[in-house]
Order: C-alpha cells, then structure tokens, then sequence
C-alpha cells in the first residue's frame, strides 16, 4: 500500500502558503514512518499571488522532492461583495468545497490528515463527511488562537461594541486586554466579515488538533490555558531558513543592502519593513523621514509604493519612487547613516545581520517569529489585520518591544516626533530599549532550544506525526 498523506489546504498570502508548507515538510522529516504531502493549490485571486505561489511550486517541483504533490483545484467565480479577509476566505473555500471533495476521493493512497488554514474552516463538511482527520494550520500567534477560540462566548457576553467597554477583555493566559487593540475585524460587529470570525471560532473545536506556529516556552501562559481540547501542537517557529534550491541563485552577490549593513557598526541600525503588503502614503512617509533624521540613529528603510493594480481586492505595493514620497533634501542629509531601499528587499537576511540593533516592523505573526529568530527588539506599528493584537502581545506579554503610539483613527499614522522618542528609547540605551533587548535576546535562545531535537516544538511535531499516522484512513472508491 502507498504511504499515508497529509493533504494541505493553504491560502495564497506570503505568510500562509510558505509557512504551512515549511510545517509540512518539517512534518514528513519529523514521522517516524514514510509520509507524503498533497498540496491543494486554489487559484489565486490576484496576478501577483499567482506569480508568487508558482514561483514557490517551481522551485519545490525543481528541487526534485518525490514525497510532495501539487494539485491544482478549478477556477471558481470569488465573491466580489465581501466585506473583510475573513468573509472572502470563507466563502471562496465554500465554493471549493465540491473540488476538494473530489480531490481527497480520487487520491490512491491513505489520508492521514485534510489540513486547512486559518479562515477555511468550511473545508471541515469535506473531513466530516469523508471521515478524515481534520487539523488547522494556525499561522499566527497561540495569543490570537485563544482570541478566536474565545470570540463566540466574547459575542454572546459583550452586548455594546467592543471600543464602548469599560474596562479590559479577559482573554485565557493572557494579561487585561484593551478593546482597541483587537483585529479590526471585532471592531465592526454588524459587518459580515465580523460573523465569518466568530463562525470560524465556533468551528475550531471541530477539528481533531490545531497546529500552532509557536513554542510552548514562547507563549506558555496562553498554551497553558488553551490546552484541551480540541489538541493544540505548538510546532514553531516555523521559519524557511534553508538556503535557495538552485545553484545559480546561490551564487548571486550579496545584495546590496547588506553590503551597506557592512560597513556600519555592531547593533547600530535600526531596520524599517512593513511586510509583503505594506505601503505608506506621501505624508506617512514625511513622518517617518522627519522622526529618524531627528533622532541621529543609523537606519535601512524599505519603502514600498502605493499598489497599481487594486482589482479584486489586490494590495501588492509596488516600488517606490523616492523622489515623490520623500522630503526634499532627507536622501542628502542622511545618507552618512541611513538607506532607503525602494522595492523588496531580504528580510531575514537583514534580521540576521550584526549591524541591525532594533526593527520597526508591522508585526505580522511571520516578522515578529523573525525578529525573536535573531534576537532584535521591535517597536510594534501595526497596518491591519490582527497585528494590532500582536503589538500588543509583544510589549504586554513578551515584553520584546518599546510601544509606540499609533493612531488608528487616522489609518495607523504616526506622528514624527512619536517615531523620534520611540527610536531614542530603543536604540538610545535606555532602561526601556535595554530591557527590550535582554527579552529578545532571551528569545532567541527559546526559540532555538524550541525547535532543537530535543526541544519542545520538535517533540510536539513528533506526537502530531504519530496522531496523524494512527488515523490515516483508506477513502473507499467512489
């Protein structure tokens, strides 16, 4: 009989597809008997996406690994009036649901698990019925898990909006949280995206496990308080750190940013990224511009330009044109002691490297693991999605970062003397910044006993493998 496969559901982001895939493939290096992977692929909404998820199957395809499958699911009509992430997620999985059903049947070997993503908790009617193992993927932090988890009971309880509390949120392992720091999505609770939420909560506990891209010494409270059922597997960090597949791309010079990071002193910049989907406006920009040179530190910003194509909901920023987006004169004054680099640029390569000392970053769940992966301290400024919470859970629960003041009310602006105050603090060697420092480089170190073969997070992938092996079923042909 052929080996047992995992069949995975992902989503098209940056921070859903490569990290669920890395979990996979991890998974199949961690069994104790042959697995394999089945890739699912739903067309990708926007041009971009598409080109991104077929560059990240050809190199896998070209790397030659026999034990990992792509299939292609058909193209279905998306909704265009959905009102949040959430709500178009969901019910582009719904319209899947006959495709993915048909896909798992015609599969010839054993399927020891369907693992889906965050928001394709429709997905679960195709592992009911088929009675197949059913796992999420949860690509963000156990914090926000036990947000999710909590939702249902926090609609039933909570009449007014959530910004018209009084008081904090009580969320399991956590300390008192604010309303204003929930994902935008709980703060608009007569939008439909807002009821797909607490749909997907309501259907976690459905599932036979989630698997968590964290570690247990990460974030020990909240696993501690979510730990029942169903089966949480903090796995992470789960991070692609392996070199390129092609030799030729390995031999490509070293990029040009850090060539600059070179030639400046140990833990003296501070880095600036706002992840795959971040762009700034002219007058952010200005800010950002006026708050560092004030401040004297060494800096690398990438600056994004405003997406081109906004059809079907695409964000892609696209490269920056420095000259329209900067202040006049801000390029000359700075160029001692700062770059702005005007397109994509290797994140975790400049994490990694001895001359970044802090990093203002939008604290998607991905960037923060980076962060803490490299022992760097954050000042948290978050665009969207849950990474408000995370800014949160960061400075309040970890403790890795200096908080600065964003104002969401005016689309997360920050003013420039906030940003110069915030940097002094932490690149200064304030008590603050000094702090943030010995916490993130406490991290480091337990992120990387996490996922040592003797740590936690390996130990919890190896009881994930053996649970996933123990219920693989043979799908009776039909």
């Amino acid at each position: 009989m052929a080996n047992p496969t995992i069949v995975l559901l992902p989503v098209w982001g940056a921070g859903h597809f490569m990290p669920m895939l890395q979990a996979g493939k991890q998974l199949l290096a961690s069994s104790s008997r042959p697995l394999s992977l089945t890739v699912l692929l739903m067309p990708a909404p926007t041009a971009q996406a598409a080109s991104d998820i077929s560059e990240h199957v050809r190199r896998e395809e070209a790397a030659g690994a026999v034990d990992i499958r792509f299939h292609h699911l058909p193209d279905v009509k998306l909704p265009t009036d959905h009102s949040g992430i959430e709500e178009f997620l969901s019910r582009a999985v719904q319209l899947h649901v006959p495709h993915l059903r048909a896909a798992i049947i015609g599969l010839t070997c054993p399927v020891a698990a369907l693992v889906v993503d965050i928001f394709c908790t429709p997905a679960l009617d195709v592992s009911g019925e088929l009675a197949v193992p059913s796992y999420v993927y949860y690509t963000s932090s156990a914090a926000m898990l036990s947000l999710l988890l909590r939702s249902p009971a926090l609609d039933d309880e909570v009449v007014v909006e959530f910004e018209e509390m009084e008081g904090a949120l009580d969320l399991p392992g956590l300390p008192p949280v604010p309303p204003p720091v929930l994902p935008g999505t709980l703060l608009e609770r007569k939008s439909p995206t807002y009821k797909w939420f607490v749909y997907t909560g309501r259907r976690y506990v459905e599932a036979s496990g989630i698997i968590v891209n964290t570690a247990a010494e990460l974030e020990p409270r909240v696993l501690a308080a979510i730990a029942r059922a169903p089966a949480v597997y903090p796995i992470g960090p789960v991070l692609a750190l392996t070199p390129p597949a092609h030799a030729e791309e390995e031999e490509q010079p070293h990029h040009e940013c850090l060539r600059w990071l070179d030639a400046q002193p140990p833990a003296s910049v501070l880095f600036l990224c706002f992840g795959s989907k971040g762009f700034l406006t002219k007058p952010q920009a200005h800010e950002i511009a006026r708050g560092l040179e004030r401040s004297g530190h060494h800096f690398l910003w990438v600056l994004l330009g405003l997406p081109v194509d906004i059809s079907r909901g695409a964000q892609d920023p696209s490269d920056a044109n420095l000259a329209e987006l900067l202040p006049e004169g801000f390029l000359g004054a700075t160029k001692e002691r700062g770059l702005v680099w005007p397109k994509r640029a290797p994140q975790k390569e400049i994490l990694a490297h001895a001359s970044v000392g802090g990093f203002v970053t939008h604290c998607g769940w991905n960037s923060v693991l980076e962060s803490l992966w490299f022992g760097v301290p954050m000042l948290p400024w978050p665009l969207g999605a849950e990474q408000h919470f995370n800014a949160f859970t960061s400075v309040c629960d970890m403790g890795v970062g200096v908080p600065l003041t964003v104002d969401r009310k005016r689309d997360n602006f920050v003013e420039a003397a906030e940003l110069e105050r915030a940097v002094r603090f932490l690149m200064g060697g304030g008590e603050e910044g000094r702090k943030a420092k010995e916490k993130a480089m406490e991290m480091m170190v337990v992120c990387r006993k996490a996922v040592d073969h003797t740590g936690s997070s390996c130990a919890s992938m190896r009881r994930l493998c053996e649970d996933l092996l123990g219920g693989a079923v043979v799908l009776p042909n039909v």
